[in-house]
């Protein structure tokens, strides 16, 4: 399979309390302030190099918000469908999870989750409504479809109207 219809990008579930926007609208806000700290204090007073610290401090928050939020460094959360295995990413600063073929018993794919039930017992449970748009849902069931069919994975699909 061509590398770009290997992988689905995903939506992270907005976990965060503030909504993007409050969060830069807040940084931008504190960057602003610590100019101003800087251009009307004089150089002379005691601790002036603090505003310079707070100000790094402001620029390095910034840009987290913008690479945790943002595709800034190429798809941070993807399912990826991989010769053999199955990957889920589920963000810039979480690891991977990698999931073999030759592991799996069973794939139960949900509306809002997916199942992965290894050999051993362990069940694996990948939120699937991160899954944005009927378009990358159908994707998604489609190389689902192929993977379990290619590596001899059973698939189970449960619809909503049947449940």
């Amino acid at each position: 399979m061509p590398t770009g219809t290997t992988r689905i990008r995903l939506r992270p579930a907005n976990s965060s309390r503030l909504s993007f926007g409050v969060q830069v609208s807040l940084a931008l806000f504190a960057i602003l302030y610590a100019v101003l700290m800087l251009r009307n204090s004089p150089s002379s007073q005691d601790f002036y190099w603090l505003n310079y610290v707070f100000l790094a401090g402001c620029v390095l928050y910034l840009g987290f918000i913008l690479v945790h939020n943002a595709p800034v460094f190429g798809t941070q959360s993807y399912f990826e469908f991989a010769p053999g295995y199955l990957v889920h990413k589920a963000g810039l600063f979480r690891p991977k999870q990698v999931f073999a073929a030759e592991n799996m018993s069973l794939l139960e794919l949900m509306p809002r989750q997916l199942r992965v039930r290894l050999k051993d017992g362990d069940i694996h449970v990948l939120n699937m409504r991160e899954v944005k748009g009927t378009r990358r849902r159908a994707v998604l069931r489609g190389q689902l479809e192929s993977f379990a069919k290619r590596y001899g994975v059973a698939l189970r699909e449960e619809n909503p109207a049947a449940a």
